[in-house]
């Protein structure tokens, strides 16, 4: 059965790029047959010149699901960069509409594990998508509320640059382990760095865990 690992998160928050690094990365550490499907929105839009009303979101996330279903149809493991619960969350937040949940949960169950992209890359502007920085905590928000009250697999992600990808093999590698690869260089990888004494940077007066929730939100 393929792998399917999604990319959610607020706008600006990597997720397009660590969609298709994280695909190669896999690629190239497996030998499996990986792809990153690209988010239908961003397509959507560029086509019509504009952002979708309301009764045009559950088709829009449809067509994601569409898309990620042929690929998954001929490759093991398919990295989504979005799903339909991102299309729900914004539903809720823009246009009050929250019929689109139980559809974006069903789907979102058929995923392997959820990547929920900090807040911690600079906000940039992208064309008729991205509505601006302070929409970004409030997004992340829903998306937490969500994945907790459906209790579904997920992990925060964080860092820039190889640090996030990193962080990103580190939380889906417990489920590729499970798969016969042609080749094992992310289990060597992750192995030898997993036997060195762990590093801990971060300090907070609430805790000591790099990880932390302070951190990562604020």
């Amino acid at each position: 059965m393929t792998l399917k690992i999604a990319i959610v998160g607020a706008e600006s928050t990597g997720k397009s790029t660590l969609a298709t690094a994280l695909a190669a990365a896999l690629a190239e550490a497996t030998g499996l047959r990986c792809t990153a499907v690209p988010e239908w929105l961003r397509a959507w839009c560029e086509r019509e010149g504009r952002t979708p009303r309301p009764d045009e979101q559950a088709a829009i996330a449809a067509g994601q699901h569409a898309r990620i279903d042929a690929a998954a149809a001929t490759h093991d493991i398919v990295v989504c960069d979005t799903t339909a619960l991102m299309t729900a969350v914004y539903s809720r937040m823009l246009f009050d509409d929250r019929s689109l949940e139980d559809m974006a949960v069903m789907h979102q169950l058929g995923m392997g594990i959820t990547l929920l992209t900090a807040l911690d890359l600079p906000w940039e502007a992208d064309g008729l998508q991205r509505d601006g920085p302070q929409v970004r905590a409030p997004v992340d928000t829903l998306v937490r509320e969500l994945l907790i009250t459906h209790a579904l697999p997920w992990a925060v992600v964080a860092g820039s640059g190889p640090a996030r990808l990193q962080a990103a093999l580190d939380a889906v590698s417990p489920l590729v382990r499970t798969r016969r690869t042609p080749r094992r260089g992310l289990f060597t990888r992750l192995d030898e760095r997993n036997a060195q004494p762990e590093a801990r940077a971060w300090s907070c007066e609430n805790c000591d865990d790099a990880e932390c929730e302070h951190r990562l939100r604020g």
